[in-house]
C-alpha cells in the first residue's frame, strides 16, 4: 500500500518488508501487520501524521521500544489481519532529546523517545534521580512508560510513573495540540487530564513532550540478599517487613525456578538449592538505614532466612543483574512464556504463592514466579510450548484461574503491563459493565473515529 504521506515526510517513512516485520511485534510475542512505519522528528511531523491518518481513516499505532508485554503496540488483530491490518506504526526513536533539566525545581522536560536508563544516567551528573525503574529500563522509552504507567522495583517506596508526570504535551486524534498539568508541585484547576492520559496505552492522544518530577539522589543504599528454604517462608518474611514500619526502596522475590533459570542463563553466583530469595534495598541516611537493615535481618532470620549483605556498589550491581536477566532467561526454559503481572494485597502474598504452586501441580505446567513482593506485584510466568496446541490451550485456561484467584483475594489482574491485546478478554472479570461503558465513552470523546491504537483494551 502506498502512502501520500511519503511526499511530506521524505526519509521518515518506510514500507519495506524488513521494517514492517521489525515493527510488527512487541515483547508479548504477538505479531501484527502494518502498511508502513513512520518516524516523526518533531511536533509538526506528528500533527501531519495524525491529520493524514484521520483524513484516510487509517489506524495509527504509537510505539516506543516495543518492550510492552500485552501487545499494546502490535498493529492489527491477534492474527495480524482484520480491520486494522493497514495501520501506520509511529515510532518515536528519533524524538529522543532531553530538552530541559531544571535542577532548582527538580523537574525535567523530555521527548517520548528518551530511554529511561539514559535519563537516569544523565540525571546522576546533577545528583538527581528518577525513581521509576522497569526491568527493561536500559531499552524502554519514557513515552512507553507513560502509556503503560510503568513501575519497577523502586515503586514500593517511590511510586509509579503517574506519580512523577507533572504535565504532558499531546496531539489529539483531530490534530489539535493540548497541554496538560502544571509546572508547580500543586495544582487542582479542572479535571486531571494528565493522570487520565498516563496509562491510557496510546488510545486517547499522542504524547509529544513529558514533564517529570525528579528527586535528589539518596545519601546511601544498602542491599540485602535473603535466602529461604521454603517459598512460604519468604512470603511470611515480606508480611513481617511491611508491618514493621520500615519501607524498603525495593523488596523483590524470586522462587527456586526463577533462581535456576537465571543461573543457567547468566550465572552470577546465586545458590540454586534454595526455595526462594528476597532482594531488599534500603536508601537514605546511612545511620537510619543501617538500623533498618539490622531490624529486617532479624525479621527474616525469624522466618528461617539466611542474610547476605552486598559489600559494595559492584556487588549490588551484580545482584541486580540477576533480577534484570530473569525475563530473557525464561525463554531458555520454554519457547513460550505467558507472562502475567497480578497484584494482591501484601498480606495475601503467602496465600497467592500457595495457590500458584497448587495450580502448577494440578495442571502439570511449570509456573515460575518473581516480582515486586513489597507491593504485592507478582510476575506469574506460565511456561509452555505454543506449538503443542493442547498444552497451550490448557495454559490459557490456567491464566483465567490465576486471575480468578487474584480477584478473590482482592487483587487486580494487571499491575504495570496494561491490558493491550492479551488481557482484553479478561477485563470484564475486574471492571464492571457500568465502569467499562464509561471508559468507552471517554475513548469516544477523545477519538470519535477510533484511529488511535484501535482494538486495544476493550473487548
Amino acid at each position: 500500500m502506498k502512502h501520500d504521506l511519503a511526499k511530506h515526510l521524505h526519509g521518515k517513512i518506510s514500507t519495506s518488508p524488513e521494517d514492517l516485520v521489525c515493527y510488527g511485534f512487541d515483547a508479548s510475542g504477538l505479531e501484527g501487520s502494518a502498511s508502513a512505519v513512520v518516524w516523526p522528528e518533531d511536533l509538526q511531523d506528528i500533527i501531519e501524521i495524525v491529520n493524514y491518518a484521520r483524513s484516510n481513516r487509517i489506524p495509527l499505532i504509537p510505539r516506543g521500544a516495543g518492550t510492552g508485554m500485552t501487545g499494546g503496540t502490535v498493529p492489527g488483530s491477534r492474527s495480524g489481519t482484520g480491520p486494522h491490518k493497514n495501520a501506520l506504526v509511529m515510532s518515536f526513536e528519533k524524538m529522543n532529546r532531553i530538552l530541559e533539566i531544571d535542577r532548582e525545581n527538580m523537574q525535567v522536560l523530555v521527548e517520548p523517545g528518551v530511554i529511561n536508563g539514559v535519563l537516569q544516567r544523565e540525571l546522576s551528573r546533577f545528583n538527581l534521580f528518577y525513581p521509576p525503574d522497569p526491568a527493561s529500563m536500559n531499552i524502554c522509552t519514557l513515552g512507553g512508560n507513560v502509556a503503560e504507567n510503568a513501575g519497577g522495583p523502586r515503586a514500593l517506596k517511590y511510586g509509579v510513573t503517574r506519580d512523577y508526570v507533572m504535565g504532558l504535551e499531546a496531539v489529539l486524534p483531530d490534530g489539535s495540540v493540548i497541554h496538560t498539568g502544571v509546572r508547580t508541585s500543586k495544582g487542582v484547576v479542572g479535571y486531571d487530564l494528565t493522570r487520565l492520559l498516563v496509562g491510557s496505552e496510546g488510545t486517547l492522544a499522542v504524547v509529544t513532550k513529558i514533564r517529570l518530577k525528579v528527586l535528589p539522589v539518596p545519601e546511601d543504599v544498602i542491599t540485602l540478599l535473603v535466602l529461604f528454604k521454603d517459598l512460604e517462608q519468604s512470603g511470611n518474611a515480606v508480611s513481617a517487613i511491611m508491618t514493621s514500619g520500615i519501607i524498603p526502596r525495593t523488596l523483590e522475590f524470586m522462587d527456586s525456578e526463577a533462581i535456576r533459570a537465571v543461573e543457567n542463563y547468566k550465572p552470577v553466583g546465586l545458590p540454586v538449592d534454595v526455595g526462594a530469595l528476597l532482594l531488599i534495598e534500603l536508601d537514605g541516611d546511612p545511620v537510619v538505614i543501617k538500623k533498618d537493615a539490622e531490624k529486617i535481618s532479624y525479621l527474616c532470620s525469624q522466618q528461617g532466612g539466611e542474610i547476605i549483605m552486598a559489600e559494595d556498589e559492584a556487588a549490588q550491581e551484580k545482584i541486580w543483574e540477576s533480577r534484570r536477566a530473569l525475563s530473557p532467561a525464561l525463554y531458555h526454559i520454554m519457547p513460550t512464556k505467558i507472562n502475567e503481572d497480578i497484584v494482591v494485597p501484601r498480606t495475601k502474598i503467602p496465600q497467592m504463592l500457595k495457590k500458584l504452586k497448587a495450580l502448577s501441580t494440578e495442571s502439570g505446567i511449570r509456573i515460575i514466579n518473581f516480582g515486586h513482593a513489597g507491593d504485592g506485584n507478582i510476575h506469574v510466568n506460565i511456561m509452555v510450548d505454543k506449538s503443542n496446541k493442547p498444552e497451550y490451550e490448557k495454559a490459557l485456561l490456567l491464566v483465567k484461574e490465576v486471575f480468578r484467584a487474584t480477584l478473590d483475594l482482592g487483587g487486580t489482574i494487571s499491575g504495570e503491563h496494561g491490558v493491550g491485546l492479551t488481557k482484553m478478554d479478561y477485563i470484564g472479570m475486574e471492571i464492571k459493565p457500568a465502569e467499562l461503558e464509561l471508559m468507552k465513552r471517554i475513548k469516544q470523546a477523545f477519538d470519535p473515529l477510533n484511529i488511535l491504537n484501535p482494538g486495544k483494551i476493550f473487548p
